[in-house]
């Protein structure tokens, strides 16, 4: 027994050395853009494409008529024009400029069919409270190197839709930008108009990597299999600092025999590497170990050569003093309990190749001594990001990130029960936590 008692007080403490430490962040900044917000669809586009929003009723039948789909957000559809949407993607570019990427659309393949597949040039400056769109990029194939059928195959411009990809993160490489994509998963290559001019499988040591929505898979045969669940491609990707190499990052773990991967009973995800100058993947792989509480990640981005950042959340949302074990209706069901930027180093894994958390903090917890929250305010001066998909985060200095949610736009509330989510940019100074090695 003695024995015993010492074995499991040696795994205790083995556990605890493992946990990361949580660090405080303090609210520097904070910014909105408001989800009414529309963009034009291109000249050359179709038609159709002046309205959006069709398929997102019940059964996604198409519904023509503008404003005449009651979602419980209060936002009726169709819209007329592309809603700029949530962003699913963001990188740093310089001067209060930054690149963003619109997620896919109204959720899924099937309600997405009209909405067209985007990303922007955006200025967003905390210190003179500025949040502009200054330019927007619509994705197209032109020239057909998509090997399968688009939604838009026979017309002249080939406008992606949400009904095609789901694009999810995005970095400026040489000559364009590469964008990591969820169905497939797979890279795409833009060239700096937003046309596709590469396309890449997901094929690792060998390993074909296919997701539930991979458009290639036959489910009328019985051998149809996949190894990517639903809503698991890249959901992150990071790039080295010379932009050589990229680190596409799976969102949830990937099925053995049907069942999420472990080691040693942990789930875990991978984060793969990509040859730029190649055009392939290495064989190199980094796993990634989720935590208990946490389903998915939502953004990667490195802050040297082998750290990065990375959310990690659960599927709730909505301010837990706010949930309906605490107040009437209106009220949050499921709040959110697990909302968390985590420190990785790539360089540093263990003997099954973890990867080492450096440390995280709480998107929960966010101190505000100053009473800079635009919206959540409250008595404790502590603010919160409840938001069920947070999927934006880069470094800005040695000393601050950035932090940013997608707003699902119209259908989730995380933030204010009685109105779609806001699109929310937060300014952390988080020093101590980037110093972390």
């Amino acid at each position: 027994m003695k024995k015993l008692t010492i074995l499991i007080a040696a795994l205790m403490l083995s556990n605890t050395a493992l946990a990361a430490d949580a660090f405080t962040s303090t609210l520097r900044g904070h910014l909105i853009i408001n989800p009414h917000t529309y963009v034009a669809p291109p000249k050359d586009a179709p038609y159709a494409f002046n309205k959006s929003g069709r398929f997102t009723g019940k059964g996604n039948i198409r519904v023509e008529k503008i404003g005449t789909i009651i979602n419980k957000t209060g936002v009726p559809t169709p819209f007329a024009g592309q809603p700029l949407q949530g962003f699913s993607g963001i990188k740093t570019l310089r001067n209060d400029k930054f690149l963003l990427l619109t997620d896919n659309g109204f959720g899924s393949k099937r309600n997405s069919a009209d909405a067209m597949l985007m990303f922007h040039i955006a200025t967003l400056d905390f210190a003179n409270d500025i949040a502009n769109i200054d330019q927007t990029i619509f994705v197209k194939d032109p020239n057909r190197i998509i090997p399968f059928p688009i939604l838009t195959e026979f017309s002249e411009t080939r406008y992606l839709t949400g009904g095609d990809f789901d694009l999810e993160s995005i970095q400026p490489i040489k000559d364009g930008y590469m964008v990591g994509e969820e169905f497939g998963p797979y890279l795409i290559k833009l060239d700096t108009n937003g046309v596709v001019t590469d396309f890449y499988e997901t094929i690792v040591n060998g390993k074909i990597y296919t997701g539930r929505d991979n458009p290639t898979i036959d489910f009328t045969k019985e051998d149809a299999s996949y190894n990517v669940p639903r809503s698991g491609g890249y959901e992150g990707m990071a790039a080295s600092p010379d932009g050589t190499k990229l680190y596409p990052l799976l969102e949830k773990p990937t099925l053995e025999d049907g069942r999420p991967a472990t080691i040693n009973g942990q789930r875990y995800l991978n984060i793969f590497e990509f040859d730029v100058a190649k055009g392939e993947f290495t064989d190199k792989v980094v796993k990634y170990p989720l935590e208990d509480g946490a389903t998915a990640i939502g953004d990667f981005n490195l802050i040297d050569e082998t750290r990065g950042l990375i959310i990690e959340r659960d599927n709730h949302q909505g301010d837990a003093d706010l949930s309906c074990e605490k107040q009437p209706e209106p009220c949050f069901q499921k709040p959110a309990k697990f909302k968390r930027i985590y420190l990785i180093d790539m360089a540093q894994t263990d003997e099954n190749g973890l990867v080492k958390k450096l440390g995280y903090i709480d998107l929960l917890n966010i101190q505000d001594p100053n009473g800079l929250a635009k919206v959540g305010k409250r008595d404790d001066n502590v603010f919160k990001l409840p938001y069920f998909t947070i999927e934006d985060v880069d470094i800005i200095d040695d000393e601050n990130i950035i932090v940013g949610n997608d707003n699902n736009f119209p259908f989730t509330q995380g933030r204010d029960l009685n109105g779609p989510d806001l699109n929310e940019f937060i300014l952390l100074h988080v020093g101590d936590f980037l110093k972390q090695k």
